[in-house]
């Protein structure tokens, strides 16, 4: 892998001119009693990539209404996110690129990515109707959820709309256009000196793995099948650069395991990963 060099500022002093986050419905905690903030925007259902895209972000409303049917939103907050805004974007994103997302439509895709050779490359990072406005809402999400942390309004945040863990700084990738991890974790840096990040989608969490390669303050750890299989980053022996040597941990699994194996590597690994 290339990763790209990623510099981050000194913590700045804490926010003090936060407006209320709107909240829809409260409620009094899990059986734990930890405050759980739940972030949902009803409009990130009603995009669409293309008729025959595997992505599909309608399954984001079929998740909020299991949620709501099986009465868990009664033991969240239930809020809905601010949406990310282009000059957020740009704290980990080009400005080029992120010109490219709030302009670019199906009509004037070849000119503004030249033929899908910059930006949108290939074919599952298409152009299509309200491509920017989903962006805003799942990066949104995120954003919205590392400052419920950061304010100590919750011990656990959730937005289901978000991570999209493959997009890189300057170019979309793996259905993935605005990397929402990178952006929480960068907020949650300005008050924090360190970040945890766990990652254990089948897919390599690479765009993450490579916004933080270089730097000790953000440690990644990807649990994912490897092999012949996107994105085909990630392998054992990647373990950071530079003052981020050993901060880049990855669990490379073969094809075909199982809970059970899956469970015998995960579960003694993770008590390590909080370990100081």
């Amino acid at each position: 892998m290339s990763p790209r060099p990623f510099s981050l500022s000194p913590l700045p002093p804490p926010r003090l001119d936060m407006e209320p986050t709107p909240l829809l419905s409260t409620a009094p905690g899990g059986p734990d009693k930890r405050t759980v903030a739940y972030f949902y925007d009803d409009d990130a259902g009603a995009y669409a990539f293309n008729l025959v895209h595997p992505m599909k972000p309608h399954r984001i409303r079929m998740a909020h209404n299991l949620i709501t049917n099986y009465g868990l939103d009664r033991k969240m907050d239930v809020l809905k996110p601010d949406r990310c805004t282009p000059h957020e974007m740009t704290r980990f994103h080009s400005d080029e690129y992120i010109d490219c997302l709030a302009r670019v439509t199906p009509e004037t895709f070849d000119d503004m990515t030249g033929h899908g050779s910059r930006f949108l490359v290939g074919e599952d990072c298409p152009a299509f109707d309200g491509l920017f406005e989903f962006c805003s809402i799942s990066a949104g999400g995120s954003l919205s959820a590392a400052r419920r942390l950061i304010d100590a309004k919750a011990d656990v945040a959730v937005n289901w709309a978000g991570g999209l863990h493959h997009a890189k700084k300057r170019e979309a990738s793996g259905f993935c256009y605005i990397n929402d991890i990178v952006l929480a974790i960068l907020e949650l840096l300005r008050y924090h000196a360190r970040v945890l990040y766990i990652d254990i989608d089948v897919h390599h969490g690479d765009g993450v793995e490579e916004a933080f390669y270089t730097t000790d303050r953000v440690m990644t750890a990807s649990f994912h099948k490897f092999g012949d299989f996107f994105p085909g980053t990630g392998a054992e022996g990647d373990k950071g650069k530079g003052r981020g040597k050993g901060y880049a941990v990855n669990f490379p699994f073969k094809d075909g395991i199982d809970d059970e194996s899956y469970e015998s590597v995960f579960k003694p690994v993770r008590p390590l990963l909080f370990s100081p």
